[in-house]
C-alpha cells in the first residue's frame, strides 16, 4: 500500500503537460496545450492538456484525467502501478512493505508478464557480457557489426545461450513461474513431457521496448555462420496479451524525444537499421520490422509528428515495402517522402559510412513525395495504354484518400503537370475513388449497426408503487426532517398524512435552465452534481425536535430521488452520487477537484469530460447562477429524469402487451402496472413547475 502522503507528494509533482509529452507532441494554444489524442485514431489535434486543471481531455472521443488517469489509461496500469510510475519518473521513493506470497499471487498476468519480459532482458545483457560463451559469440558478433558498447547498452542488447533450457531453469530457479515464460513467448513446452524449451537458443536478441520503457517482446537472430540455408534468420516473439507486432515499432521509445524535436521520422525495415543510425548519430528512426504498417503504428507515429521519410534499400523488396505503406500513411493524414538508397546499401550499410550530416544531407536532396515515387516506379518504360492507365488510377487513388481538401487538389495539380493529363480528367476520377471509399464506410457502419441491434439492452428497473414508503438513503440521516419544512401540493388540497411530500423548489421569476444538445438528463444532473455538489442548496431547516439542518446540492438530489427509490441505470453515475453525497460537508470538500482527481480512471475522465466545456468558455460569457436559479434548475431536471424513466417503462409495458395476447395472467398484470405508472406520471404532471417546499431562514 501507498500512504496518502506520498499519493499527494507525487500528484504534487506530476506535471500533466511533462507526462503527456512523453506520449504526445504538444503544442501551446493559449494557456492550454493540443496534441493528437493517443486514446483513439486522430487526424486532427483534438487532445488538449490544462495546466491550470492539471488534466488532460479529448474532445472528440472523450478520454482524459489528470496524471495518475492518464498513465493508466495509456499503459494499461492499476492505480497504484501508474503512482509507482510517476514516482520513478519524478524520484519520490515509495516506502512499502514486502509482498507476500499471497500478495505475489494476485498480481495480474500482465503484470507478471512484464516482469518476466524485464527479467528476461537483463538476463540476456548479462550472458552477452559477462558469459565466455556470451562474449566469444554474442559479443563478437556485434563487434563484427560494427556496433559500439554504448549502443548495445542503449538497445539492451543481449545472447541466448545454445542451450537450449539455460535460460527457463535460471528463470524457474529465481521464481518465475512457467506459465508466463511460455505466455511470453520466451519459451515453449514439448508435448510429450512439458519440458520447457528456450525459443531464442544461440541468438543474439533484441528486445522490443514500448513507448513507455517497458520491454514488450524480443527479436532473436541466428548467427552469420548459421544463416546459409535456414528459413528463419529472425525469431520474433510470439502475439501475447502485452505484445501485437502490427502495434509496436522497433525503436520507438529511443527515438520518440528526437521525432519530437526534430518534427520528422525516418521509416526503415529492420533491426540494424535502427542501431546504425543511432551510432551514426540519427535518432529519429524506427522499424516496422518487415511486417505492413498499420494504423495503430501510424497513429502512435502521428502523435509526435505528421512528417515521414520512407527510408528503403533500392531492391525490389524496398520498392515494394515503400509501396504498401504509401496510401495509408496519406489516409492518416501523414506527409509522405520516400527515398531509395542506392543498389546495394541499406540503411544500415549507409549509415557506417556517413556522418549523420552527410546522411540527412543526402536524405534532402533525392527524397521525392509519393507522386513521384509512384511516377517512377510504375510509368517508368511503360507505353502500353491500358497500363498507364492503371498506373495513373493507382496514383490518383493515392491522391484520393487524403483528407485535406486543399492537400488534394494541390497534389491533382502536381499530378496533371508531371503525367500531362487533363485537370479536370484527373480530378472526375479522383472524386469518384472518394465516393466508393465513402461509400464502403458507410456499409461497414451499417454492418455494424445492425450487429449492435442484436445487443441485448439492458431494462430499467420497475417504478415502485406511489405509497409513500420509500425508504431514505442511508448515506444522508434526513429521519428527523420537519413536517413544516414542507407545503401543501400544488393543488391546494391536503396530502394524506401518510405520505411524505418530495422537496422541490420555488421557481424563481425567470428561471434559467442550463442544458446541452447532446447532453442527456442523467449527465446533465452529473454535471450538476460534480460542479457544483458541495454548495448548500437548503440552509437552515427546521426540525421537528429542534435545530435545523442543512442539504447541500448533493444530499438533495440523493434524497429526491430516493424517495421514489429512483438510481441511475450507469452504476458510476450511482457512485459518484453517493460520494458526493457523503463528502459534500467535508471540511474543504470541492467536488470537481475531487471527481476530476478521483483514482477511479473512469470516473476521473468522465468528470474532466463533462466539465471541460464550460472551462473552455470565455470567461466574460460565463453565467453563475444565483441559489434560486440552482434550485429550479435541479428541480427541473429531476422532474424531466422521472418523465424519462417512465415514458421508457410506458414504452416497454406497450411492448410487452403486444407479445402477451395469449396469457392472460401476464396480460392482467401488465395493464395493472401501466394503470400504476400512469398515475404516478399524472402526479408529477401535476407538481411540475409548482411549489412544493418553503424554506425558513
Amino acid at each position: 500500500m501507498i500512504d496518502q502522503h506520498t499519493i499527494e507528494r507525487i500528484k504534487d509533482a506530476a506535471d500533466i503537460v511533462d507526462v503527456v509529452s512523453e506520449f504526445v507532441s504538444l503544442k501551446k494554444v493559449g494557456a492550454n496545450y493540443r496534441g493528437l489524442c493517443p486514446f483513439h485514431n486522430d487526424h486532427t489535434p483534438s487532445f488538449y492538456v490544462s495546466p491550470s486543471r492539471r488534466t488532460c481531455h479529448c474532445f472528440v472521443c472523450g478520454e482524459g484525467g489528470d496524471s495518475v488517469g492518464f498513465i493508466m489509461k495509456h499503459e494499461q496500469l492499476t492505480y497504484p502501478d501508474a503512482l509507482r510510475w510517476l514516482a520513478a519518473r519524478y524520484h519520490i521513493e515509495i516506502k512499502e512493505r514486502e509482498l507476500t506470497d499471497e500478495q505475489k499471487k494476485e498480481q495480474t498476468e500482465r503484470e507478471s508478464m512484464f516482469i518476466v519480459n524485464q527479467w528476461a532482458a537483463d538476463y540476456f545483457s548479462d550472458i552477452l557480457r559477462n558469459d565466455i560463451d556470451g562474449r566469444a559469440i554474442g559479443m563478437q558478433y556485434f563487434r563484427q557489426r560494427g556496433i559500439r558498447d554504448d549502443i548495445i547498452e542503449k538497445f539492451k542488447l543481449g545472447f541466448c545461450l545454445s542451450d537450449r533450457s539455460a535460460m527457463s531453469k535460471a528463470a524457474i530457479a529465481k521464481g518465475y513461474k512457467a506459465e508466463y515464460l511460455i505466455k511470453t513467448g520466451l519459451c515453449y513446452s514439448k508435448d510429450n513431457n512439458g519440458e520447457l524449451v528456450d525459443r531464442f537458443a544461440g541468438r543474439v536478441m533484441f528486445p522490443w521496448i514500448g513507448i513507455s520503457g517497458k520491454v514488450v517482446a524480443f527479436g532473436g537472430r541466428v548467427l552469420d555462420s548459421r544463416t546459409k540455408g535456414v528459413s528463419q534468420k529472425y525469431v520474433n516473439s510470439p502475439d501475447s496479451d502485452i505484445y501485437h507486432k502490427d502495434h509496436e515499432l522497433y525503436g520507438i521509445y529511443q527515438a520518440k524525444k528526437a521525432i519530437a524535436k526534430d518534427n520528422l521520422v525516418y521509416m526503415v525495415e529492420g533491426y540494424t537499421d535502427v542501431i546504425s543510425m543511432h551510432q551514426c548519430g540519427i535518432e529519429n528512426v524506427v522499424a516496422n520490422s518487415g511486417t505492413a504498417l498499420s494504423e495503430h503504428q501510424i497513429h502512435i507515429l502521428h502523435r509526435f509528428t505528421p512528417n515521414i521519410v520512407l527510408l528503403y534499400d533500392g531492391d525490389a523488396a524496398g520498392i515494394k515495402a515503400a509501396m504498401r505503406g504509401t496510401d495509408m500513411l496519406l489516409k492518416e493524414g501523414m506527409n509522405v517522402k520516400v527515398m531509395l538508397l542506392p543498389d546495394g546499401d541499406d540503411p544500415d550499410s549507409f549509415a557506417k559510412k556517413h556522418t549523420a550530416e552527410e546522411f540527412r544531407n543526402y536524405i534532402k536532396e533525392h527524397q521525392t513525395d509519393f507522386i513521384a515515387f509512384k511516377t517512377k516506379v510504375l510509368l517508368d518504360g511503360v507505353s502500353d495504354p491500358r497500363e498507364r492507365s492503371e498506373a495513373i488510377s493507382s496514383i490518383i487513388k493515392s491522391i484520393s484518400v487524403i483528407g485535406d481538401p486543399i492537400v488534394r487538389a494541390a497534389y491533382i495539380q502536381d499530378c496533371s503537370a508531371r503525367l500531362g493529363f487533363n485537370e479536370q480528367t484527373l480530378t472526375a476520377k479522383m472524386n469518384e475513388e472518394i465516393r466508393n471509399y465513402r461509400d464502403e464506410q458507410r456499409k461497414e457502419e451499417q454492418r455494424k449497426a445492425r450487429a449492435e441491434n442484436y445487443q441485448e439492452i439492458p431494462q430499467p428497473r420497475p417504478l415502485p408503487k406511489d405509497d409513500g414508503d420509500s425508504p431514505l438513503p442511508p448515506p444522508i440521516n434526513l429521519d428527523d426532517l420537519p413536517p413544516e419544512a414542507f407545503s401543501s401540493p400544488p393543488s391546494g388540497e391536503p396530502a394524506p398524512n401518510n405520505t411524505p411530500q418530495r422537496p422541490a423548489v420555488q421557481p424563481s421569476p425567470t428561471p434559467r435552465r442550463v442544458t446541452q444538445p447532446k447532453e442527456s438528463i442523467p449527465d446533465l444532473i452529473m454535471k450538476t452534481i460534480i460542479t457544483k455538489g458541495e454548495l448548500i442548496l437548503y440552509d437552515n431547516l427546521e426540525q421537528e425536535g429542534g435545530g435545523t439542518i442543512s442539504l447541500t446540492v448533493a444530499q438533495f438530489i440523493q434524497y429526491d430521488l430516493a424517495l421514489d427509490s429512483l438510481s441511475f441505470s450507469i452504476p458510476m453515475y450511482n457512485r459518484i452520487l453517493e460520494e458526493a453525497a457523503l463528502h459534500s460537508t467535508d471540511e474543504g470538500f470541492v467536488a470537481e477537484r475531487y471527481f476530476t482527481m478521483h483514482p477511479d480512471y473512469d470516473i476521473s475522465s468522465f468528470a474532466i469530460r463533462i466539465t471541460t466545456s464550460q472551462v473552455m468558455v470565455s470567461e466574460s460569457l460565463k453565467h453563475e447562477m444565483t441559489i434560486e436559479q440552482l434550485r429550479d434548475n435541479i428541480t427541473h431536471l429531476l422532474y424531466d429524469f422521472r418523465n424519462e424513466y417512465i415514458e421508457t417503462r410506458m414504452s416497454q409495458l406497450r411492448s410487452e402487451l403486444k407479445s402477451a395476447t395469449t396469457d392472460e395472467q401476464r396480460m392482467k398484470a401488465l395493464l395493472e402496472e401501466m394503470t400504476q405508472v400512469q398515475k404516478v406520471r399524472t402526479a408529477i404532471a401535476k407538481k411540475t413547475g409548482k411549489s412544493i417546499v418553503s424554506v425558513r431562514p
